[in-house]
């Protein structure tokens, strides 16, 4: 339990209410999915407007649940907002990517969802 995120901000912010840690656990599965995806696909399509956008909505749901690459993921963000074609942002992505991965796979069997 919690290799590869930590539910201290969370507890924190939830008054340790356990059934709201689970509900920010069920949601960050939810949303995160979904950002990492859109992020994979505008990276592969040099989207760089959408790369920004969906990085910036993953970095405070990553910052909260201590993933460990908040700033991998700005750089990746930086990347989309500032244009940086000469820039091959793969490997940045491919570390948040398998950080989000591996904390989805960790929650879902954590809060059995």
């Amino acid at each position: 339990m919690e290799q590869h995120y930590k539910l201290f901000r969370v507890r924190e912010l939830a008054d340790n209410d356990e059934d709201f840690v689970a509900t920010l656990a069920e949601t960050f599965l939810e949303e995160v999915s979904v950002d990492a995806e859109r992020l994979k696909k505008a990276v592969a399509e040099k989207d760089y407007q959408e790369a920004y956008q969906a990085a910036h909505k993953m970095k405070p749901t990553v910052d909260l649940f201590e993933l460990g690459i908040l700033e991998d993921l700005i750089e990746v963000q930086d990347w989309g907002k500032f244009t940086k074609t000469d820039l091959d942002i793969t490997d940045k992505l491919n570390i948040v990517i398998t950080a989000v991965d591996n904390a989805l796979v960790e929650i879902k069997s954590d809060f059995n969802l």
